[in-house]
């Protein structure tokens, strides 16, 4: 259907709507102006939209469809730069195992579904998996232990990459005989009201912070809590009465435990992809795109698939 949309056409459009005019996208792109003009007027004969308009100066000034473009058209040559990179990288025999990591609080279909498509791409290489806390896989990608990982938000180091990926709500987890569990919802006074159960603070020291201050935010003061070190040690604190937790929606649940929303927020726990800017092995950008696409389109076995980024509306984030 788009055959005709070559990639030198994004090229050469994007250079035009970044530097507002042809004149400076043609000494950018060491081509002449009559060049420029003659590709955009192809591309907009054939696609029918128009990216801007011309004023009599000859700069130009972006339609709402070229905003746009300036974002899809770069996504487009990213990725045609990075399936390149990958390809030469596997053809000069470059490829090497991949230590790939996966935190405890993410859900554990995403790391399974990364592995599945990296024995797709190289059946014959194989994946050595790390499993921890974001804090830990965080330094170990720094300090080059692992390539990359897949963890819950916030992550801060400048050196490494941060690809988003997913956005889960975050919910009230307790236990199904509880008389609140009647009710479709809860109010932040029923945190208050009740015993709670928190990640080690420890484990993610700036997440723990950060839902401090959102709980603060809707008059929930947390000063006492069990403490945790693994979602299933959560869930069975939950389970033994020592009170409610919050946790990522989705989450399997043991039989004995229910979750309710909670009223008036929309809190959540964001999933990213982690790894270096500088040496990190060049399939990873490729798997990360492979794996969003694979989560944005219908399950073939009739599963809802996860939900992405891209899908999510736009909410107070609790971890990112």
């Amino acid at each position: 259907m788009y055959d005709w949309a070559e990639y030198r056409y994004f090229k050469y459009l994007l250079a035009v709507v970044e530097k507002n005019g042809f004149r400076a996208a043609a000494e950018e792109l060491h081509t002449t102006q009559p060049n420029l003009s003659a590709q955009a007027k192809q591309f907009h004969e054939h696609s029918g939209v128009r990216l801007y308009r011309k004023s009599k100066s000859g700069r130009i000034r972006l339609t709402a469809t070229g905003v746009a473009f300036k974002l899809i058209a770069k996504g487009l040559l990213d990725a045609r730069d990075e399936a390149m990179d990958a390809l030469l990288a596997i053809e000069r025999g470059e490829i090497r195992t991949l230590r790939f990591g996966c935190s405890s609080q993410t859900d554990p279909t995403l790391f399974h579904l990364f592995c599945s498509l990296h024995k797709e791409l190289l059946p014959d290489c194989p994946v050595l998996s790390a499993h921890g806390d974001t804090v830990q896989l965080v330094q170990d990608i720094a300090s080059g232990e692992i390539d990359a990982a897949i963890v819950t938000l916030p992550v801060a180091d400048p050196s490494l990459y941060v690809d988003e990926i997913r956005r889960d709500r975050l919910v009230v987890c307790l236990r199904a005989d509880n008389p609140l569990a009647k009710k479709v919802s809860l109010h932040p006074a029923d945190l208050q009201a009740n015993p709670i159960v928190l990640y080690h603070p420890q484990r993610n020291p700036d997440a723990h912070e950060r839902l401090a201050e959102l709980l603060a935010d809707v008059g929930v003061t947390i000063e006492e809590f069990s403490r945790a070190s693994h979602p299933s040690e959560m869930q069975s604190l939950v389970k033994q009465g020592f009170g409610f937790a919050l946790i990522r929606e989705g989450t399997l649940l043991e039989p004995e435990l229910t979750t309710r929303p909670i009223a008036g927020v929309m809190w959540t726990v964001d999933t990213a992809f982690v790894y270096k800017k500088q040496g990190h092995p060049k399939r990873i950008p490729v798997l990360i795109r492979l794996l969003k696409s694979r989560i944005a389109r219908p399950s073939e076995n009739g599963k809802k698939p996860p939900r992405s980024v891209g899908r999510a509306p736009e909410q107070m984030s609790l971890l990112g």
